[in-house]
């Protein structure tokens, strides 16, 4: 009996792991963003979920950036004259079911202003509307899952 006892607690890390892999939200992943304006890629963000369900997201690769080693100089917050590969751009988002995002804020870093978010899996999750609102007007981008 004890030694069923102990292994029951030694698989229970790796049981636990597991389940939080499957309950991971479909948006969760690697996407690459692609510019609105031009049609162009211009960089890779990571889509993490934290155990209380708030998703953020954060570049890991920019593709061409306009100098080497780009910082956040226009940001206006915590991020200013950060990196911003490895910044996260995607704060506070949380899931409204069907597919659907809200509740957060993404940051335009080549800009420094930070927007109002909402984000929507689309094409059966192969793609991800985002937008970025200020009062009612917004812009959307369609990023693409990697």
């Amino acid at each position: 009996m004890r030694k069923t006892l102990l292994a029951a607690l030694a698989a229970t890390p790796l049981m636990l792991a597991s389940l939080a892999a499957i309950a991971a939200d479909p948006v969760v992943g690697r996407w690459k963003t692609i510019d609105g304006d031009t049609g162009r890629p211009k960089s890779y963000v990571e889509i993490s979920q934290a155990a209380n369900g708030v998703l953020t997201g954060r570049i890991v690769e920019l593709i061409n950036p306009s100098r080497p080693n780009p910082t956040c100089d226009k940001c206006g917050d915590d991020r200013k004259n950060k990196p911003i590969t490895g910044m996260e751009i995607i704060r506070g988002m949380r899931a409204e079911g069907g597919g659907e995002y809200a509740g957060g804020t993404i940051l335009k870093p080549d800009e420094g202003k930070v927007y109002k978010s909402k984000m929507e899996l689309i094409e059966g999750g192969s793609k991800l509307e985002v937008s970025g609102c200020i009062a009612f007007i917004c812009k959307s981008q369609v990023w693409e899952r990697q």
